[in-house]
């Protein structure tokens, strides 16, 4: 069995989190996905010397793997397992100057073929981040329709040929169940060849698994509005996300925040604005993106995208 701790974890962006934050003494601080601890230790060394710092994951082993490298701030650190989208029921409301919250999966779960979350390392079909859970990533290969694994890998990986790899799937467990990662994913590389494209053709389907099997969409709705609920006037959130669509949504999300009118329903109509007074103010215009040398020394910081938000008001 690979242990955690053995493990490669790289945190991303962590020098941009650090300036968007803008962590200092005194302050209290909420880090919503733990994973190992290395976005947390940049805050609490920026906000020395006596800065708090809340931290939760899903992952009890990146709990865990936290706590040992935190240890040197273990009187200034509060760890709890859970989801990010709890953090209104742990916390009390206005009561963090800032909140961080790195969507997707973390390198070290990547690393451990035993996680399921790699599709270049032999595993279970697993890929759920809270390991108490039921629901896997096998369950959804070997029981769901082929429409709705079409669907599935349309809507949530944005898989141009998700039919087809549907299809196969199907075809596939009926001879025998899909039950490993190299399984699927060399049925699906069969299927769908790379012919020169530097994405492993299963990247998305993959992708539109792990969100599924995490209920990452619904989290992220609720964790947003969590974490803005526990800031304080003047607090910052800030949001490093995966893909487009994540992003998309934070961008949205913060759109509304930002805006100087509301209005009843889901269409935007001018005649129908009520003026309010704005909520939240970028920090960051644009997306910050990894610089060219992170995104070299670390290839899964390449889709990686930070959005800054501050919370107004008294």
């Amino acid at each position: 069995m690979v242990h955690v701790s053995e493990c490669f974890h790289k945190p991303v962006l962590v020098a941009e989190v650090v300036v968007g934050l803008q962590p200092r003494a005194c302050a209290r601080y909420a880090d919503g996905t733990l994973g190992g601890g290395g976005h947390a230790e940049a805050i609490l060394a920026a906000g020395a010397p006596d800065a708090w710092l809340f931290g939760c994951d899903r992952d009890s082993e990146a709990v865990r793997v936290a706590t040992q490298r935190l240890a040197e701030y273990a009187s200034r650190v509060e760890f709890r397992v859970g989801s990010y989208a709890d953090l209104a029921t742990w916390l009390p409301p206005g009561s963090m100057d800032g909140v961080l919250l790195d969507l997707g999966v973390n390198s070290y779960q990547i690393e451990c073929g035993e996680r399921g979350f790699s599709f270049q390392r032999d595993g279970p079909l697993d890929m759920r981040f809270d390991r108490t859970q039921a629901l896997t990533a096998e369950q959804l290969v070997n029981q769901l329709d082929t429409e709705e694994l079409a669907k599935l890998f349309l809507e949530l990986g944005g898989e141009p040929r998700a039919r087809r790899i549907a299809r196969a799937i199907s075809r596939e467990r009926q001879l025998r169940p899909l039950t490993r990662t190299l399984q699927l994913a060399e049925l699906i590389e069969r299927v769908a060849p790379r012919r020169g494209h530097s994405t492993h053709p299963a990247t998305r389907v993959f992708q539109a698994l792990r969100m599924i099997v995490n209920d990452e969409q619904e989290t992220l709705r609720r964790g947003l509005a969590a974490a803005w609920h526990v800031l304080r006037p003047g607090g910052r959130l800030a949001v490093i996300a995966f893909h487009s669509g994540e992003d998309k949504f934070v961008r949205q999300y913060g759109r509304a925040l930002a805006r100087e009118y509301e209005f009843d329903g889901e269409v935007d109509v001018p005649e129908l604005r009520r003026p309010r007074p704005a909520q939240a103010r970028w920090v960051t215009r644009k997306a910050v993106r990894p610089s060219e040398a992170e995104a070299a020394a670390n290839p899964r910081a390449r889709s990686a995208s930070l959005r800054v938000l501050e919370k107004l008001g008294g």
